[in-house]
C-alpha cells in the first residue's frame, strides 16, 4: 500500500470516525467538508479530491488488514506535530451531532492509542470541541 499524505491521513481519520457506527450522517459528512474547507492544515489541499480520498479510505477498510491497517497507515503518514490536529479532526466529526455513540467513543480510543496521544491533550481537545458545539438550549 502506498504511503498516505498527511492530508489523506487526516481525512481517513474523519471518515473512519464517521463510519464507525455504520451511519455516516449528513451532519458528519458536512463537518468533514467544513474541516477540509476551513482548517489551515488543509489550505494547500485540492478540495476536489475529498470524495476520492474518502472512497479510497472505505476501500482500504475492506482490505485484508482492515481498520488496523488503515490506522497503521495513518500513523505512519502523520508527523508528530499533526497528531493532535488529527485527533481533533476526528473528534469534531464524532461530536458534531451532539451525541457520541459507543462505537465513536471506541474509535476515538483506537485513534488515541495509535497516535500515542497523552491523556491531557485528549481531554483538552474533547473539552474544546464540546464548548465550540454547545448551543443555548
Amino acid at each position: 500500500m502506498p504511503l498516505l499524505t498527511p492530508h489523506e491521513a487526516l481525512i481517513y481519520l474523519m471518515v473512519i470516525t464517521s463510519a464507525s457506527d455504520r451511519d455516516m450522517t449528513d451532519v458528519e459528512l458536512a463537518r468533514i467538508g467544513d474541516v477540509v474547507r476551513t482548517w489551515p492544515v488543509f489550505e494547500d489541499f485540492d478540495q476536489d479530491r475529498l470524495v476520492a480520498v474518502s472512497q479510497d479510505c472505505q476501500k482500504a477498510l475492506h482490505d485484508e488488514d482492515g481498520l488496523e491497517g488503515v490506522l497503521a497507515r495513518v500513523a505512519r503518514a502523520l508527523p508528530e506535530r499533526l497528531r493532535d490536529t488529527a485527533y481533533a479532526a476526528a473528534f469534531e466529526v464524532a461530536a458534531v451531532d451532539l451525541e457520541m455513540r459507543l462505537e465513536e467513543v471506541r474509535m476515538l480510543q483506537l485513534i488515541r492509542r495509535e497516535l500515542d496521544l497523552d491523556t491531557l491533550t485528549v481531554a483538552a481537545i474533547g473539552r474544546a470541541a464540546k464548548a465550540r458545539l454547545r448551543t443555548l438550549t
